[in-house]
């Protein structure tokens, strides 16, 4: 489909909108949304615009990371399967298994990282050094959290993703919680079967209460990042008006310009004229005493001539 192109129509199209825009580099994300969104409204898709309009822009780092996913579709299938394995692994507190698969996450995650890295500069926009470190943290947690996981693999990333807390950072953290595991004391048989419910329910209430923190976290962080959309495009609208103001000021002063020099023109033309004027009526003058005396004359001449008769 050519860039600007606006479907009207079909099942698929809201999949296929979101798909484009977060293809999209961030600058361009928002315009685009709102172009999608009018024409699934004009198109009387209200649900699919909603859902187009709700799309939020991805941060400069998670658009590289989702340019990496479609860019590199084979070796991000490879880098999807060594996340479910190194899951696996952990959840078996399997030492021998972490320790090669996390040599390889720590190899594949700095080669990924640099391949979209390069892949944001040759589409003009170049990561730094932050940035990048914002695509391995992601790149980090598609490995340890299979929600992650899922929301890369459908290449549309938001903003950085966070590994858990609880998934470790190196092999020899996963050692230790392997080494130590058969030390912890176990419950003993009469322990009530009460305190293991209070300690599960307890258990419970805190991933509600962390899963609420983070979505509250999430929410506020797309206020955030919409607010700062409006204001890169209110500074945009402000810059387009200062340059046009510019111009018009340009314009005002050339054309007062060739108005000051129109109106010294039409000052000289109307002297000269005046100066015409004055030397027509001086020679008309002239010219009628001449014709006078010239009539004197010849009076005088025809009584002289009378005389001599």
């Amino acid at each position: 489909m050519r860039r600007n192109e606006v479907r009207d129509g079909g099942e698929g199209d809201v999949e296929a909108a979101l798909d484009e825009l977060y293809a999209l580099p961030p600058s361009d994300f928002v315009a685009r949304r709102e172009e999608l969104a009018a024409a699934a409204r004009t198109a009387k898709r209200a649900d699919d615009a909603r859902r187009i309009r709700a799309a939020r822009r991805p941060t400069l780092a998670a658009w590289a990371a989702n340019l990496l996913r479609r860019s590199r579709p084979d070796e991000a299938e490879r880098f999807l399967e060594l996340g479910r394995a190194l899951r696996e692994a952990y959840a078996a507190l399997d030492p021998s298994g972490l320790k090669e698969l996390s040599a390889q996450r720590r190899r594949i995650v700095s080669e990924l990282s640099r391949q979209a890295a390069g892949l944001a500069r040759e589409a003009g926009h170049p990561l730094s050094d932050a940035v990048q470190r914002d695509v391995e943290t992601t790149l980090r947690a598609v490995l340890a959290d299979p929600e992650a996981a899922g929301l890369w693999a459908g290449g549309r990333v938001e903003s950085t993703l966070t590994p858990p807390s609880e998934f470790p950072s190196d092999t020899s953290g996963a050692q230790d919680t392997a080494r130590k595991a058969p030390r912890a004391p176990a419950r003993t048989p009469s322990a009530p079967a009460r305190e293991k419910d209070e300690l599960a329910q307890r258990r419970v209430e805190r991933q509600q209460r962390l899963a609420r923190a983070r979505e509250a976290a999430r929410e506020a962080e797309e206020r955030l990042r919409d607010r700062r959309t409006e204001r890169e495009d209110a500074d945009a609208a402000l810059e387009r008006a200062r340059g046009q103001h510019r111009e018009a000021e340009q314009r005002v002063s050339a054309a007062e310009n060739q108005l000051r020099d129109a109106r010294a023109e039409l000052e000289r033309a109307m002297r000269e004229h005046g100066e015409a004027e004055e030397r027509g009526r001086a020679a008309a003058a002239a010219l009628s005493r001449a014709e006078r005396d010239a009539e004197g004359t010849a009076r005088q001449v025809e009584r002289a001539a009378k005389g001599t008769e």
